[in-house]
């Protein structure tokens, strides 16, 4: 009987492993920075309108994640792993992969992906009654064979199901590039890239590799969409210069914040002075405490760019991380009117006011990290350093409410309900704040039940 039952929860392990590939590794943590969503948003509107989808109605989120990879979530979201960025050369590559993507949302794969696992899971079951029956028989071994190859039909058969998607996907994205007038080559120079990988890695062409693929083999992708491409008439067409100069530029930047200054120091040596090489560059100084030489790097930038609001957003996070955040006011807040005061660089900048310790800069920055967060409720971040200044200027009811969107977004749902109790305590009844708090409250309790049915049943 103990064999039965370590075999059941093999085979339970593993549909759960192949119906959770394609959700989203939340512990990967996300990467928020406003230049790179920009720039993947203009990469993906034109193949959103393709799609026929309503504009700006795809998200996309940047995964602090090596590997090469992109995948779609519930809703209209696409996540992208920092490891494909790091593996491009071309901005076209990337969009390619997200016209792929498209492809997944419009074809409803993440909805119909119940229908692979129950198909898998109607199999297993079966089979692990007929195991259980021969073992009650008395024919152990024969029990067990019989799950085991029930187990290797189920996975196989969502894994097929999940290749016909993937095919589907394909197809999808080729169409929607062709109908923006874009070209497949940098889609294809990007599975090409694929196929090198799979030889460095010695996968194998044989049936059985095929069979457990999740996606079909890159040299057949290829060559299917080889022959649809080349029949577009935006095959030939050049890639955006404009894009591709943004595109190193996130690329730059993405290595100078996640790599080790070392190795970003050689990837672009002081003797390169391009743009993606000084920024890198000042990323790399700024994580050595070389704070003389980062910000020798972003005047240079802005000296040839005096109101690109990155650049300035870049020099102000080195003087306020360095302990300078009075330095910091002049080039953030440059950077907040440039954009806007978009969200993130207007917390940054609400940040700086408050570290400055200058009980005259509260008010401002009240007033910058509220507007940041009503466009950017999801930002814990902005919330945190509301709360601080709420603090600071004795408003502790708003700075308990502050403190329950914090909590709430952690997953601290007890400490959110406290929290939002007490704000609702020292609000005026019935305000937009008090009404704020009462709902934090209720959503907090309801995901506190859940949370609490969940370990019951664990």
């Amino acid at each position: 009987m103990a064999r039965l039952t370590r075999a059941a929860a093999h085979i339970s392990a593993c549909l759960a492993l192949a119906t959770a590939s394609a959700q989203p590794a939340m512990a990967q943590g996300m990467l928020r920075d406003t230049e790179t969503e920009a720039f993947l948003q203009d990469l993906v509107a034109p193949l959103v309108k393709a799609a026929d989808l309503p504009d700006k109605n795809v998200d996309i989120a940047l995964l602090n994640a090596p590997s090469i990879n992109a995948f779609v979530a519930g809703g209209q979201a696409i996540y992208v792993h920092s490891g494909l960025i790091e593996e491009a050369d071309t901005a076209s590559e990337v969009q390619g992969v997200l016209a792929h993507e498209l492809g997944h949302i419009t074809g409803g794969h993440i909805i119909r992906q119940g229908e692979g696992a129950r198909a898998a899971t109607n199999i297993t079951l079966l089979s692990l009654l007929a195991g259980i029956g021969a073992a009650l028989a008395g024919a152990g071994d024969a029990g067990m064979a019989a799950m085991m190859m029930g187990q290797r039909a189920a996975i196989g058969k969502y894994l097929a199901y999940s290749r016909g998607e993937e095919g589907s996907a394909d197809a999808a994205g080729a169409s929607f590039l062709s109908k923006a007038g874009l070209s497949g080559r940098g889609s294809l120079a990007f599975f090409e890239k694929l196929g090198n990988l799979e030889s460095r890695y010695a996968v194998s062409r044989d049936a059985e590799v095929e069979y457990v693929s999740s996606h079909p083999l890159t040299s057949d992708r290829i060559a299917v969409l080889r022959d649809v491409y080349e029949r577009d008439p935006a095959w030939t067409k050049s890639d955006d210069p404009a894009m591709q100069a943004r595109f190193l530029r996130i690329k730059a930047k993405l290595e100078g914040y996640l790599g080790k200054p070392e190795q970003t120091l050689r990837d672009y040596p002081p003797s390169d002075t391009s743009v993606p090489a000084r920024y890198a560059r000042a990323y790399a100084y700024h994580k050595r405490a070389d704070v003389a030489k980062a910000l020798a790097e972003t005047e240079a930038l802005i000296a040839g760019a005096p109101n690109d609001p990155y650049f300035l957003e870049l020099e102000g996070q080195v003087l306020l991380e360095s302990g300078r955040p009075a330095e910091a006011l002049g080039a953030l807040r440059k950077a907040t009117a440039l954009t806007n005061a978009q969200p993130l660089i207007a917390t940054l900048y609400g940040h700086a006011l408050i570290a400055t310790e200058d009980p005259k800069n509260y008010e401002e920055a009240e007033r910058v990290l509220r507007a940041a967060v009503v466009r950017d409720r999801f930002n814990p971040f902005a919330w945190r350093q509301l709360g601080t200044v709420y603090a600071a200027r004795g408003d502790l009811p708003r700075a308990s409410l502050a403190s329950a969107e914090t909590q709430v977004m952690s997953g601290d749902y007890l400490q959110a309900v406290r929290s939002a109790r007490n704000a609702q305590a020292g609000l005026p009844e019935y305000s937009a704040d008090w009404l704020r708090a009462q709902d934090i409250e209720m959503e907090a309790r309801s995901l506190l039940e859940k949370q609490d049915k969940t370990k019951r049943r664990g």
